[in-house]
């Protein structure tokens, strides 16, 4: 059984997901303050937006649409709507990204530890362009985990086209 998991947590289910929030923290530990302003297009938004945005996105799916506690352990605590990478004035650096990565992967991880599978087909709705919608837990879950990839996979590319350092997800 993982470490951290009860006989009945999912935490067994989601085992590989703390290795990709850990190899992308590790490349945005190591960049610095102008890799992280490098856009993948002219009209792209910098590598910082997109890290910022992927921290955000657990806050809002898990604190603001499930109900989870510990938004406000997080920089994203106050939300109105608007996370970091809407302020594309304000550059954000290597520290505050790594302190938000790990802020909000607290958040995650406790719910991984938690959630049941039971609890997984438990639904929640949020409105969205004035139209209501239902999201099961399980899906919230895939949703990250899959938002989370395609954005590393994102950013691996620009870093690639800059020649810096890749997040490989699947490194031994």
């Amino acid at each position: 059984m993982t470490p951290g998991a009860s006989s009945s947590s999912i935490r067994a289910v989601y085992d590989i997901w703390p290795q990709y929030a850990r190899r992308l923290r590790d490349v945005v530990e190591a960049m610095s303050p102008a890799d992280l302003a490098l856009k993948p297009s002219p009209d792209g938004w910098p590598m910082w937006a997109t890290v910022a945005h992927v921290a955000g996105v657990r806050i809002y799916w898990l604190c603001d649409v499930v109900g989870e506690p510990g938004a406000e352990t997080t920089p994203f605590g106050g939300r109105d709507g608007f996370g970091w990478e809407d302020e594309l004035d304000h550059r954000r650096g290597p520290d505050e990204l790594v302190d938000a990565l790990d802020s909000t992967w607290r958040v995650v991880d406790r719910c991984l530890a938690a959630w049941s599978i039971e609890m997984l087909a438990d639904t929640f709705e949020r409105e969205l362009d004035g139209r209501m919608q239902s999201h099961t837990r399980g899906s919230i879950l895939q949703r990250l985990l899959t938002h989370e990839a395609y954005h590393c996979g994102e950013l691996s590319q620009t870093l690639g086209i800059y020649g810096l350092r890749q997040i490989d997800l699947w490194a031994e």
